[in-house]
């Protein structure tokens, strides 16, 4: 995409963020879900496929295109995001990866335009960042495949038309490389999506449990016609989407940031503002220099990832770094506001619940460090 091109998309989804959706963050909170307003909107703008290839109707954003897009997303309510995250992301990213053409031309066009919604669905309540020991099972049976298993926290169950779902085709000895993955129809008979899940944050977005009884599926709903490239396909869309989740945090930390400063501005102890406190100070900028660190690391390493020099060290180091520090940010966020930082109603309180999850899904933490730490054995014994 031209760089002017692409400066204009930025443009319009910055002014569209800054004068729909912030307005709308205390709607959202309150109802548990996206106006239908916002979201007919933000798929008018191509949101809804920013990350898939032009030929089906997306955007096609480089990966340093898609962060600096996701830094202007993060500003705002995750859940605005996560509306259209799972089809440019994890979901979507398996068929662009491994689908064969006839499932790209099946799906990747609606997921693009908004008109269909994938979600991801690895997760288990025995399987969550150790994928080796799921349970969920696809069983041959003529030239179709019955699926049965159970999946948990799946982003978008419940508004999902289309389940990129992995299930044990081999032997359980043969670990992750027994793992392949289907494209699910959510109402297809045996498929049931649980109830929204009740979550510490993030309200309006929705994750739910999700259920196969004896579900019959065609092999041509097979990703890419092959048993056993499930778990690699995963690794390779949850990479991407780690760096992806960097930049929302670092944008999440920029508002958190800003919420900050207006407060200590406007906030007076004694007749005095207590932005005029060095101790405030000290806490304003330490976030403010932690956040030029994330946002720096997370360009670095989007360079690396469109190169290919590093596809999957930098997303997850920058994932580690700006997930936790989005925390850090947070919390000083609230402590600079005092008790009013502890209030529901009050914008720092909903984001320091927020941005807990960032810790958590596509990879803990702990994952990102193991991935990190084993990189960099496997270069020393080089």
């Amino acid at each position: 995409m031209e760089a002017d091109e692409f400066q204009a998309i930025l443009d319009a989804v910055r002014t569209f963020v800054e004068k729909e959706v912030i307005p709308a963050e205390d709607e959202i909170e309150e109802t548990d879900a996206i106006p239908e307003r916002i979201r007919t909107a933000a798929a008018d703008m191509g949101l809804f496929g920013y990350a898939l290839p032009v030929e089906y109707g997306g955007l096609g954003l480089t990966m340093s295109e898609e962060v600096q897009l996701a830094m202007v997303v993060g500003r705002t309510t995750p859940a605005f995001r996560s509306m259209f995250g799972t089809n440019n992301g994890i979901a979507g990213q398996v068929l662009v990866n491994l689908g064969t053409d006839a499932q790209k031309q099946k799906y990747l066009p609606g997921l693009a335009a908004g008109d269909l919604i994938g979600s991801f669905a690895l997760t288990e309540p025995d399987a969550g960042s150790d994928p080796s020991g799921m349970r969920t099972r696809a069983v041959k049976d003529g030239d179709d495949y019955i699926i049965n298993g159970q999946k948990r926290f799946i982003t978008n169950a419940p508004e999902a038309h289309v389940l990129m779902a992995f299930a044990r085709t081999g032997e359980e000895t043969s670990g992750t490389k027994g793992i392949s993955v289907f494209a699910i129809d959510t109402t297809l008979p045996g498929v049931t999506i649980g109830p929204s899940d009740a979550k510490m944050g993030q309200r309006g977005a929705h994750t739910a449990e999700v259920f196969f009884d004896n579900v019959r599926v065609s092999r041509d709903d097979l990703i890419g016609g092959v048993e056993g490239e499930g778990f690699g396909t995963a690794m390779k869309s949850l990479a991407k989407g780690r760096l992806h989740i960097g930049a929302l945090c670092v944008g999440l930390a920029e508002r958190l940031i800003e919420e900050s400063v207006t407060h200590a501005v406007n906030q007076t102890q004694g007749g005095t503002p207590i932005g005029e406190f060095q101790l405030v100070q000290a806490m304003l900028a330490d976030s403010k220099t932690e956040a030029y660190a994330g946002r720096a690391m997370v360009i670095e390493a989007a360079r690396t990832y469109d190169d290919g020099s590093d596809m999957r060290t930098a997303p997850s180091a920058a994932k580690l770094f700006c997930t936790e520090m989005v925390d850090r940010v947070a919390d000083r966020a609230v402590q600079i506001h005092g008790g009013l930082g502890y209030m529901q109603e009050v914008k720092v309180s909903r984001f320091y619940r927020d941005a807990r999850l960032f810790r958590l899904y596509e990879g803990t933490s702990e994952i990102q460090r193991t991935i990190v730490a084993r990189a960099m054995l496997r270069e020393a014994r080089k």
